[in-house]
C-alpha cells in the first residue's frame, strides 16, 4: 500500500486523490494526516520543503509534490491515461496543470497572509499582488476554457481542483464574472464522479 500524506483541505492533495480515484488506485492509497506546521512531524523528514502531499510507495521512496506524484500514478497504471502520450496534447496538459497550479498558489498565499499575520499587519501590495494572479489566470481561462477528456488529462483535473478551492475558501462570487468556467466546473461534477468524492469537508 502507498501512504498519501495529507490534509483533507489542501488542493493539491485533492488533485492526488482525485488522479488516484479516476484511475483506479484510490483502494492502494492509505491516507494519513500531516500537520506542516509542527516541527516534529515525520512531513520534513519524508519531504525536506515540509509541504503536503507527499507520496510514500512501497519501496519506502517518498514522491513529491503533486505534478510529480499525479505522473507516478498515470505510469503505475499503465501510462496516458492522465498524462496523453502524444507530445502535443501532453504540452497542452502540462501547461494547464502549471496555469492552474499557479492559481492555486496564490490563492493558498492568501489564505495563508490571513492565517499567519494578524489584520493589522496585512500587506497589501502583497495580496493585490497575489489576487492580479488569481483574477488574469481565470480571465485567460474564461477565454478559452479546456475540453474535458474521458478521463480528464492532468491539466483539467488541476483546473476542476482550482476552482473546487475557489469555492471552498473564497465562495462562489467567480462565477459571476466566469460563466463559461463556471459552466465547465459543472459539467465536470456532472462526469466526474471523482469530483464529489473527493469534495473537502465543510
Amino acid at each position: 500500500m502507498m501512504i498519501l500524506r495529507s490534509s483533507p483541505a489542501s488542493p493539491f492533495v485533492r488533485k492526488v486523490r482525485m488522479a488516484a480515484n479516476i484511475l483506479g488506485l484510490e483502494r492502494e492509497i492509505v491516507l494519513e494526516s500531516a500537520d506542516t506546521s509542527t516541527p516534529n512531524d515525520t512531513i520534513r523528514q519524508q519531504n525536506p520543503l515540509g509541504k503536503i502531499p507527499a507520496l510514500v510507495i512501497e519501496d519506502g521512496s517518498v514522491l513529491f509534490d503533486s505534478r510529480v506524484i499525479l505522473e507516478y500514478l498515470d505510469q503505475r497504471a499503465g501510462g496516458g491515461k492522465i498524462v496523453p502520450r502524444d507530445p502535443v496534447a501532453r504540452i497542452a496538459a502540462l501547461r494547464l496543470q502549471a496555469l492552474c497550479d499557479g492559481i492555486l498558489d496564490a490563492s493558498i498565499l492568501t489564505i495563508y497572509e490571513a492565517r499567519w499575520r494578524p489584520a493589522e499587519k496585512h500587506e497589501a501590495k502583497w495580496l493585490e499582488h497575489q489576487a492580479g494572479k488569481v483574477e488574469r489566470g481565470l480571465a485567460a481561462l474564461e477565454a478559452a476554457p479546456p475540453p474535458l477528456d474521458s478521463p480528464p488529462n492532468v491539466g483539467q483535473i488541476t483546473l476542476a481542483c482550482t476552482l473546487g478551492y475557489r469555492d471552498f475558501r473564497f465562495g462562489d462570487a467567480w462565477r459571476q464574472d466566469h460563466p463559461r468556467l463556471a459552466a465547465w466546473i459543472e459539467d465536470f461534477a456532472a462526469r466526474v464522479p471523482a469530483f464529489a468524492a473527493t469534495k473537502p469537508p465543510v
